[in-house]
């Protein structure tokens, strides 16, 4: 309903609150069992995403966005945020390449996307340096090989002792 019915006209409240259940589900199943078994999780959105797309890119209002979603994630904080920065057209173009006709939220329009782009690098501006919580901003431009390379070394800085450098 959230992402592949393209013919409903969902108010940004009902997305938002629909975002939150999913996370509240996800940090009571999925996290916090990872992380009391001592296992390395990754996510491809958490808070960020939704700071930026339901607040910054559906105009929710930030504030209670925030208190709603501290709510949802129960105090669980990452480690690190790792934002992938690749401009607007360029991800669209990677989409169409791939053959992804792209789910209600893809097909928000660029206006959208661009609020959103705006929101994320407003919001990775504010949490720089280290500590939990703090964004990285990666360059996703470029092939996937230098990307994933950049997504490394970021890794490899922030956690020196679990990714270690490659031996030369």
């Amino acid at each position: 309903m959230l992402l592949d019915r393209h013919d409903l006209e969902l108010p940004a409240e009902t997305e938002l609150l629909l975002m939150l259940a999913a996370r509240a589900a996800f940090v009571r199943q999925v996290v916090r069992p990872a992380l009391a078994r001592g296992e390395i999780l990754v996510a491809d959105r958490f808070s960020l995403s939704t700071l930026a797309y339901q607040g910054y890119g559906r105009g929710l209002d930030l504030d209670q966005v925030r208190r709603m979603d501290a709510f949802a994630r129960a105090g669980q904080e990452p480690d690190l945020v790792l934002l992938l920065d690749l401009p607007t057209e360029e991800g669209v173009r990677r989409q169409r390449a791939a053959g992804k006709g792209g789910d209600r939220i893809e097909r928000a329009g660029a206006e959208f996307h661009e609020r959103v782009a705006a929101g994320y690098r407003e919001l990775a501006a504010g949490r720089g340096g280290d500590g939990p919580g703090s964004v990285r901003v990666v360059d996703a431009r470029g092939t996937a090989g230098a990307v994933q390379e950049r997504l490394r070394e970021a890794l490899r800085t922030a956690f020196p002792g679990t990714f270690p450098a490659p031996a030369d």
